[in-house]
């Protein structure tokens, strides 16, 4: 393995180019776009073996990319934001196909307004999709979680797509230490992709998505669900085989000081690091504090999060996306995964912070445990959190009277 300082985006870009990708049907989109940037370069100068495309919109790249997985190619690509609102549509078609190509979706938050730094609206707006998601905290995280969406995505057991998320700005261009593994030992990992009944020249196959009746589209929604919930035992295996290859364990879910932890922050992506500073300090006063991060986020990893949360005291679930009208996504969901769980925890806390990439402050991120606390040793209700401080609200209060013409 090689140690490199690394952008979350060239993480990408790598770990595609060790995939040995056939195709990359491409649309630029911020903070995206350095990622088929550094893919097209090496193609040009033939650094990587690959057919590389810039098609006229998301909505082509992502029907092009669907029909050439069916056709036998191992395909990747990236978009961001109101990109992947566009491919929408073509997410449920390549999930319904059962075409197994890797999107990596850098985060960026959804207009209107306008912001370019990340939340996750719109990577969540593809939960329901049929596409695998796996989301990362690090570069190196990235550069690892391409390579492992691959080797579950096209297992027979499961074949669909998968997501690979990152959070825009805070990853994208941030040069971390990554260890990219050496080709050889990818190429153990990660065997040569086979499609099902490919297209040849010399054996014709059809294939077409016909109108069906309700009960057969019954039968083939049900059977991509079941092949999602197959993922779990996938991941498990693939995870086995990447510490045995390259020493790093990745799990659906992971602990940090969760051995005897009272109260737990449970959240996703790039800020959990900013989390874990706040579990330090908290400890630091004697408050036995704990994190759960959550890595893959379909299928949903109910399983585990019931198992690390059982007998704890409280429990926060902190949502870098609001549902207006719900609130946080991840919330709900958390919530769902304890309800039949003998010692759940006695409350769940609802927080929704860092929209639009928002900078979370020390004291923002401690002050949701001691929220908890205080719910715990007061008896204090669970209401909501929306994290934004005073002085933040107050510039956001002058801005809107200058735009009104108030002095």
């Amino acid at each position: 393995m090689k140690e490199q300082l690394l952008t979350g985006n060239a993480a990408a870009a790598s770990a595609a180019r060790l995939a040995r990708v056939d195709y990359v049907p491409a649309y630029p989109i911020t903070p995206q776009t350095e990622i088929i940037e550094t893919i097209a370069d090496w193609v040009s100068k033939e650094k990587m073996n690959a057919k590389f495309v810039q098609l006229e919109s998301e909505h082509s790249m992502m029907t092009a990319a669907g029909a050439a997985s069916l056709a036998g190619a191992r395909v990747f690509t990236a978009t961001s934001s109101q990109g992947l609102l566009y491919a929408m549509e073509m997410l449920y078609n390549i999930s319904g196909w059962r075409a197994p190509l890797v999107l990596v979706n850098v985060s960026r938050a959804l207009a209107a307004p306008i912001v370019l730094e990340p939340d996750h609206n719109d990577v969540l707006a593809a939960r329901d999709s049929g596409f695998l998601q796996l989301h990362a905290e690090t570069c190196q995280e990235v550069a690892d979680l391409v390579l492992m969406a691959y080797r579950i995505a096209e297992d027979r057991r499961v074949m669909l797509p998968a997501i690979v998320n990152l959070d825009g700005f805070y990853l994208s261009f941030t040069r971390e230490r990554v260890n990219l593994p050496d080709q050889e030992s990818v190429d153990r990992f990660l065997p040569p992709y086979e499609a099902v009944h490919p297209f040849r020249a010399n054996e014709p196959v059809a294939k077409g998505s016909a109108v069906m009746e309700g009960y057969v589209y019954s039968y083939f929604r049900y059977n991509m669900h079941a092949a999602a919930l197959r993922a779990r035992k996938v991941f498990s295996e693939a995870s086995r085989d990447y510490q045995r290859l390259f020493s790093r364990a990745y799990g659906p879910v992971e602990g940090y000081m969760l051995e005897d932890a009272e109260y737990v922050l449970v959240m996703s992506n790039s800020f959990t690091t900013l989390g874990r500073q706040a579990v330090k300090r908290m400890r630091d006063r004697g408050v036995r504090a704990g994190l759960l991060k959550l890595r893959m986020v379909r299928p949903f990893p109910s399983e585990e999060i019931a198992a690390l949360l059982r007998g704890r005291k409280v429990a926060a679930v902190f949502d870098q996306n609001l549902a207006p009208g719900s609130g946080g996504i991840f919330y709900p969901e958390v919530a769902a995964s304890l309800y039949h769980v003998k010692g759940r925890p006695n409350a769940i806390l609802p927080v929704v912070g860092g929209l639009g990439g928002k900078q979370m402050t020390a004291k923002e991120m401690t002050s949701i445990f001691e929220e908890m606390v205080a719910i715990d040793k007061g008896g204090k209700t669970p209401s909501p959190m929306f994290l934004m401080r005073d002085d933040e609200l107050a510039r956001v209060k002058k801005a809107v009277a200058v735009a009104e013409g108030e002095s």
